[in-house]
């Protein structure tokens, strides 16, 4: 099941996409809406829908609103170095975030703004000191991320938090799907293009920290909510670690695509100085 967060010019709020276009579930304001919006979904056939608004005709936004963390990891899949003991971790702030189809914002004071496509893991059901065994029953879904990243801001200290919080500088989207329509978790692929070129490309079972894993570690020092979110980290070849280094300008088109979660799509457009 697919299910988006939507503005129009006459409704707002959580639906499920159907073949027929999106089937409205609910309203769209705080977390609470969004375990209301989970449990509605349930209820919607995915056939016959009468009332459905077709997917062009809409907005897509980020899945939850205002989530209470994103918590981000770097460093969390195997390549040409050695593994890490424990993934390098930061935050997000929900407004940070936009959604599929909306621009996002270059900042005016820097020329290193850099692209990472990684997968989101939404919690749906609340839990603290989760174990690896019982963590997945605590997913809702999965969405395609940018964690969009300002890399001269993010370099100022070792703490990564300014270039990751620029305003409007990252994405989630284009919806939320349910595990059982993700299918295997081995056999996602995640693929990163820029003006359609393709920049990353990898396996989610190359992760180091494994979905269950960062559930467990990150609950064990906060309780996770609803409508939290954990960005699993990048694979290489963003923008900084190519040669010579590849960063976005006005106009870039971003797409970020997940198989069996599908592609999130931006634009990049420079933020007013």
């Amino acid at each position: 099941m697919k299910i988006v967060r939507f503005e129009s010019q006459d409704d707002s709020g959580y639906g499920v996409v159907t073949p027929a276009g999106i089937v409205p579930v609910g309203q769209a304001t705080g977390p609470d809406t969004f375990v209301a919006a989970l449990i509605a979904a349930r209820q919607v056939s995915v056939s016959g829908a009468g009332d459905a608004l077709p997917l062009d005709a809409v907005r897509l936004r980020p899945i939850v609103p205002d989530s209470a963390k994103i918590l981000c990891v770097a460093t969390n899949f195997r390549e040409d170095k050695p593994a890490p003991d424990y993934p390098l971790t930061f935050t997000r702030f929900a407004d940070s975030l936009v959604g599929h189809g909306e621009d996002l914002l270059k900042p005016a004071v820097s020329d290193r703004y850099d692209f990472e496509g990684e997968l989101a893991v939404v919690i749906g059901k609340a839990g603290h000191r989760i174990s690896r065994q019982s963590a997945l029953d605590h997913v809702a879904g999965y969405a395609c991320f940018n964690d969009g990243s300002v890399r001269d801001w993010q370099k100022h200290s070792s703490q990564f938090i300014p270039g990751k919080n620029f305003h409007r500088s990252g994405s989630m989207g284009p919806w939320l799907v349910t595990p059982d329509e993700a299918g295997p978790f081995a056999d996602i692929r995640l693929q990163t293009r820029v003006n359609g070129v393709v920049k990353q490309e990898v396996g989610m079972d190359r992760m180091i920290f494994d979905v269950s894993w960062l559930i467990s570690y990150f609950s064990t020092f906060t309780p996770l909510s609803p409508g939290d979110v954990i960005a699993t980290g990048t694979p290489s070849g963003f923008g900084s670690t190519r040669v010579p280094p590849e960063f976005l300008s006005d106009g870039d088109v971003v797409e970020i695509e997940i198989s069996g979660v599908g592609t999130l799509h931006n634009t990049v457009r420079t933020a007013a100085g």
